[in-house]
């Protein structure tokens, strides 16, 4: 399961949106550090192929593909060290796939801001600085642990060094484990530290309807922070937590219109969802039957083996072959052997790269 941890500084809006998100009760109040334990949610993700395809299988069940938010309390300026809540919410990212930051993006007096003044990039700034501090002593210890490995002459230990030295070199700059300059296999050495700022970064742009959004007032601050984000080489998103989260009170059928008063005229998680697929490289592939439907997660580039270990590790080690069709070609057929008949069910082997959106029978041995 795909797992992302929001984080960000206190009042941005992560409580709000996990909220919105998960529709769960976590405390989402005007004032730092209201969030004292990492909440988890599970959260369906939406995909109209998979409705379409239920309807065309008339399966008994829907089954989404999935990802776990795990909210992490704000932070603040010297987490690393020990301020705010410190180092202990820093930890709990560490079991993430990915982090999502929610950087406030709008001016309203009435918000308290912990540092003050809006500014966007110097709070991604400082968030990342904490990150990185965090891996840096991380490092200093991984270090301090193996030294006597080191002067011992062990091999796998000295090459593990030459990484640990050149990631302690690059926090000593300031840049993430990403910006390092790592080879894959140097990743690989290091990869069980599990390190924060190793994990790819998507910046969720929290906004406010009513004409205060920093991308409406065109003082400057909005560019500053694109431009950063930028050079991190991360991506960024907008989204407004606050109506996302009044939506879940409206009925699915109201909510078009909801929005249109509101001029927020994309569902915001939708764009959450498809910015963490493409950050981490993932697309979904389906299973369909009159039992249920189904939505796979796979990272993109997968070869059929690897896609059907999703479901059963059989498929992976004990795979024979696939069939596979295009979703929209499937549902225009109208039915398997419509579509077989034109030929547009295809036998693939171990090497098939399985595409975003294919509908596949795994046959295994």
């Amino acid at each position: 399961m795909l797992k992302i941890g929001i984080v960000g500084l206190p009042n941005v809006g992560k409580s709000t949106l996990f909220n919105a998100l998960t529709k769960a009760s976590v405390p989402a109040e005007n004032y730092p550090f209201c969030t004292i334990d990492p909440s988890v949610g599970v959260v369906g993700v939406p995909d109209a192929r998979l409705g379409a395809l239920t309807e065309f299988s008339k399966s008994e069940k829907t089954i989404p593909a999935v990802i776990e938010f795990v909210d992490i309390a704000g932070l603040v300026k010297g987490a690393a060290t020990g301020e705010g809540l410190g180092n202990q919410f820093l930890s709990n990212i560490r079991e993430t796939d990915a982090i999502l930051q929610v950087v406030r993006f709008f001016d309203d007096p009435n918000v308290l801001h912990v540092e003050k003044t809006i500014e966007p990039y110097k709070d991604i700034e400082i968030i990342n600085l904490e990150l990185v501090l965090a891996d840096a002593e991380q490092v200093r210890k991984r270090r301090d642990k193996i030294e006597g490995d080191i002067k011992a002459g062990r091999k796998e230990f000295v090459a593990e060094d030459v990484v640990l030295v050149k990631l302690a070199q690059g926090f000593a700059m300031g840049k993430l484990a990403l910006h390092a300059g790592l080879t894959e296999e140097e990743k690989k050495l290091v990869a069980h530290l599990n390190l924060l700022t190793m994990k790819p970064i998507l910046y969720a742009f929290n906004k406010k309807s009513g004409g205060q959004s920093l991308n409406e007032i065109g003082d400057g601050r909005a560019e500053r922070a694109y431009e950063l984000v930028k050079t991190l080489g991360g991506q960024h998103l907008f989204l407004d937590a606050a109506t996302e989260h009044e939506l879940n009170e409206v009925a699915d059928n109201d909510r078009a219109s909801f929005r249109q008063e509101l001029g927020v005229s994309e569902d915001g998680f939708a764009g959450l969802i498809r910015g963490a697929y493409e950050t981490l490289g993932l697309i979904s592939f389906f299973t369909t039957g009159t039992d249920e439907t189904r939505a796979w997660t796979i990272k993109e580039g997968s070869t059929a083996p690897v896609a059907g270990a999703a479901i059963h590790n059989d498929f992976l080690t004990k795979f024979i072959r696939a069939e596979v069709i295009e979703w929209d070609k499937l549902i225009a057929a109208g039915s398997y052997p419509a579509a077989r008949e034109k030929g547009q069910v295809r036998t693939e082997g171990k090497e098939y790269i399985v595409r975003d959106g294919d509908v596949i029978e795994f046959l295994h041995g």
